[in-house]
């Protein structure tokens, strides 16, 4: 299979250092000509992971996102959920049919307020069979350190999941396959919310005892919502892989992770827009929080600890009386 892959940030570098190490050729799209030719001249990205350095041989670095899907069989869809519409508006309807789809991203478009395989079915008449999601508890830091790491490549088809994911099987990174395609896009989106919630929390200098607590609940809330996402439409997968429960734990707890920075310095008294600059990266949490709120007025599942969290970001409610409101909620 050939590979392409939309993105150029820290985790599109690191699933490209992956396919790379296992011996595939990538088709590579990146929008900014002076990335190309520094990644052509020096074999890094300038940017991101820049200990990471590639195989000029094994790199087909394109502007030109039209050619780079037409020279791919699966695509590896791996910018920000903000920025995904953007991206693939370049591409006339027809496009992606036929192409395997493997989404990378932890969140939900914006605009449309829908997860990516509902937006490209819509736009592009992607299939279901041919969707699929990596996703877990994985850092790119860690990948570039070459550490060993769990992905979960899900999809409808079990057997197509299984042989993508060959792909990416090194000795630094084991991946595992499962068939809750939604589930899985649904609480990468959440642990993103949650671990901004628990940088929130760090900021105001709470302590172990308490994040631990919150961590569990949130746990908990996340798994009633999916519950009532999945609305009986397959069995329960079990809520304490790595794909969910490994997830909302890494993000929660490790220095890595952009969204607990992200709440760390709002709870230290940044404003969203100054935590923004300072960080600049994105922090995935910030536009879920949203996005979940909108979701869940149709999915009506309880989630107390999420929706405070959208008001401290989103209705300007003060962190420390928005924990507050947090502490009378949890078990």
């Amino acid at each position: 299979m050939q590979f392409g892959i939309i993105g150029s940030g820290s985790w599109a570098t690191a699933l490209a250092k992956i396919l790379a190490d296992n011996g595939n050729t990538i088709n590579w799209w990146v929008r900014n000509p002076d990335t190309i030719t520094f990644i052509e001249k020096r074999r890094h990205n300038p940017h991101y992971l820049n200990s990471v350095y590639f195989n000029r041989d094994q790199l087909q670095l394109a502007g030109d996102i039209a050619a780079v899907v037409e020279r791919s069989d699966g695509l590896v869809i791996a910018v920000p959920s903000a920025y995904v519409e953007d991206a693939l508006q370049q591409l006339p309807a027809g496009a992606l049919k036929g192409k395997k789809i493997i989404s990378a991203i932890k969140g939900i478009l914006p605009s449309e307020n829908q997860l990516l395989d509902d937006y490209l079915a819509r736009h592009f008449e992607v299939e279901p069979r041919d969707y699929f999601a990596v996703l877990g508890p994985c850092h790119a830091e860690e990948v570039a350190a070459e550490k060993l790491s769990y992905l979960t490549f899900s999809g409808a088809d079990s057997g197509t999941a299984t042989n993508i994911a060959s792909y990416f099987r090194t000795e630094y990174l084991t991946p595992l396959v499962n068939t809750d395609v939604k589930g899985v896009q649904f609480a990468a989106v959440l642990k993103n919310i949650y671990a901004l919630g628990a940088g929130i929390a760090h900021g105001l200098e709470y302590g172990d005892n308490f994040l631990s607590v919150y961590i569990a609940n949130s746990a908990n809330e996340m798994v009633g919502f999916l519950r009532k996402a999945n609305n009986g439409n397959a069995a329960a997968p079990n809520y304490a892989a790595s794909v969910y429960l490994g997830d909302l734990l890494v993000t929660c707890y490790s220095l890595y992770s952009r969204n607990r920075t992200f709440g760390n310095m709002i709870g230290k008294g940044y404003s969203v827009k100054a935590a923004q600059l300072e960080l600049n990266m994105v922090a995935e949490g910030y536009n879920a929080s949203k996005c979940i709120h909108r979701t869940n007025e149709e999915i009506g599942a309880s989630m107390p600890i999420a929706a405070t969290i959208y008001q401290i970001l989103w209705e300007h409610l003060p962190a420390r009386d928005g924990f507050k409101k947090i502490e009378t909620y949890l078990e």
